[in-house]
């Protein structure tokens, strides 16, 4: 993976930011342990040894694993207990996920390794550092993984590649052996020593990655839904008065909602469209759909603030079981359990699920000719001949009910494990999987929002939206044609989803709403 990024990421005690694992996990900056770090890792690392030549019972070092905890271990056989552990726990199953998920993932545990808590070696440290600087990255099954003792299964294929076994992809997306991708970068296999193997695994880092990544991907969808918005609103003929500042913050506090009525009041600024009815309108109000839309898209920015305060919490904290404290104590702990991190994430696949909801309601409204004030039936050219944007809307709805199934809860299916020493589990990286999709799912309804409020504005002849939607609407052109007989659609709606995941849609917002949230 080239790096698309001239940074260097520096690993320190105190942590990373929600910036650092971005541009790590998706492009590719370089990492660094600190002189700090290194020094950390040293001084826990001489604890680590000591017990290691010693007959003092301490979990996953003198002992063994999880039902096997009781279980001694000879000095002899300590080196290849851990090497045992990552071989046996590297038991995932299914297709490989996304390559940023891992290099999050890989990042996430070398952040934990340089908090000097976790008792490895600095050599094992560096490894990880090397791997992501080379763009090595190892093949990681989805499934494996129920989000409690950390991501274990995840976790264990990222450990397996680092001592030279298992399949990973190069830089260049290839894959092949781990043995043949670290020769080819210049790399070694790294045997593992006392402690190290357990020190790989016991971290919520796979479950964190995705919410970090999640997060990230809905604030920017938040904004894109206030533009879609309001230009569903525009083309339905729709009020911008019920958007003005006192009716927001003053009445109700919700920080969310005043954003997002601040945004969509200013997108409406100077629409000529808005404009048209203001005087003659005999309509008293809107439907929900239209006049709600800040209700609902500022309780989805306020969900996203608090799952990231979540997220920032689990960044500055060191996860691992047992853990080196300061002076030299090795404690186990419960802070593995992703019950946290996962309730977070079935939170934002509820409140993301709902904001697709309100969209594909607006898409229906304008695309039936007895609530659309006056448009052609489905936006068509010719109706009767021409279907026009009939079948979008099935999918938009089919794209919206598919979420509505995913925003089960993961986090509340709970199932024992490990003999019934393990008997209560996060489900955290399930959830993470299905927001993934979820937040996929919500930019491509977005997308199909996106595509019929623009052709909606487009049929209000004599008309023109304000500057900013009009904007948008000149960048959405630029990709998928306007007006016109029916034609080949799913190019289309699949070239304005790229619009929106990219972050066009926004950006040519904010070219003239420079403040736009």
């Amino acid at each position: 993976m080239a790096s698309k990024l001239n940074r260097t990421v520096m690993l320190s005690t105190s942590g990373v930011s929600f910036e650092d694992v971005i541009d790590v996990a998706r492009f590719g900056a370089k990492v660094e342990l600190s002189s700090e770090s290194i020094a950390a890792i040293n001084t826990s690392r001489e604890f680590i040894d000591g017990y290691a030549a010693g007959n003092t019972p301490v979990y996953g070092v003198s002992t063994g694993f999880g039902a096997l905890a009781n279980r001694h271990i000879d000095v002899k056989d300590r080196s290849q207990l851990q090497k045992s552990l990552i071989r046996s726990h590297a038991a995932g199953i299914g297709p490989a996920v996304e390559r940023e998920v891992v290099r999050a993932l890989m990042f996430l545990r070398l952040k934990t390794m340089a908090t000097g808590r976790t008792g490895v070696r600095v050599q094992l440290a560096q490894q990880y550092a090397d791997y992501l600087n080379s763009g090595i990255t190892p093949i990681v099954p989805e499934f494996g993984s129920l989000g409690c003792s950390g991501d274990l299964a995840p976790l264990s294929h990222c450990a397996l590649a680092i001592m030279g076994e298992g399949m990973v992809h190069d830089a260049q997306g290839v894959e092949m052996s781990a043995m043949q991708a670290l020769t080819s970068a210049g790399l070694k296999p790294i045997e593992l020593e006392a402690k190290e193997g357990l020190a790989l695994i016991n971290g919520t880092e796979g479950m964190l990655g995705m919410l970090i990544m999640a997060c990230s991907d809905l604030y920017q969808l938040a904004t894109v839904a206030d533009i879609t918005a309001a230009m569903s609103i525009e083309g339905l003929l729709g009020t911008d008065q019920v958007f003005a500042p006192e009716l927001h913050a003053p009445l109700r506090p919700q920080i969310g909602q005043a954003v997002s009525a601040s945004n969509i009041f200013s997108l409406l600024k100077n629409s000529g469209l808005v404009a048209s009815h203001r005087e003659n309108d005999s309509r008293v109000q809107d439907a929900y759909s239209l006049r709600c839309a800040p209700q609902v898209a500022g309780a989805v920015r306020d969900t996203i603030d608090y799952a990231s305060t979540i997220a920032s919490r689990e960044l500055a904290s060191a996860i691992d079981n047992p853990v080196v404290l300061p002076d030299g104590r090795v404690q186990s702990n419960g802070n593995f359990h992703g019950a946290p991190v996962g309730y977070v994430l079935d939170f934002l696949a509820i409140a993301a699920t709902d904001l697709g909801s309100i969209a594909e309601r607006r898409t229906d409204r304008a695309l039936d000719q007895n609530r659309s004030a006056g448009l052609a039936p489905f936006l068509a050219h010719d109706p009767g001949v021409d279907s026009g944007l009939m079948i979008a809307q099935y999918t938009q709805a089919g794209l919206v009910s598919e979420n509505k199934r995913l925003s089960t809860p993961a986090s509340i299916d709970s199932i024992p494990s490990s003999g019934m020493q393990e008997d209560h589990v996060s489900m955290g990286w399930a959830a993470a999987r299905k927001l993934r999709k979820v937040v996929e799912n919500l930019a491509r309804i977005l997308a199909i929002e996106l595509v019929t409020s623009a052709r909606a504005i487009e049929m209000r002849v004599g008309l023109e939206p304000s500057p900013a939607t009009g904007n948008v609407i000149k960048k959405l052109r630029t990709k998928v044609a306007g007006i016109g007989p029916d034609r080949f659609l799913s190019p289309e709606l699949e070239a304005a989803f790229v619009l929106v995941a990219s972050g066009e849609i926004s950006k040519a917002a904010r070219e003239l709403l420079p403040d736009l949230i």
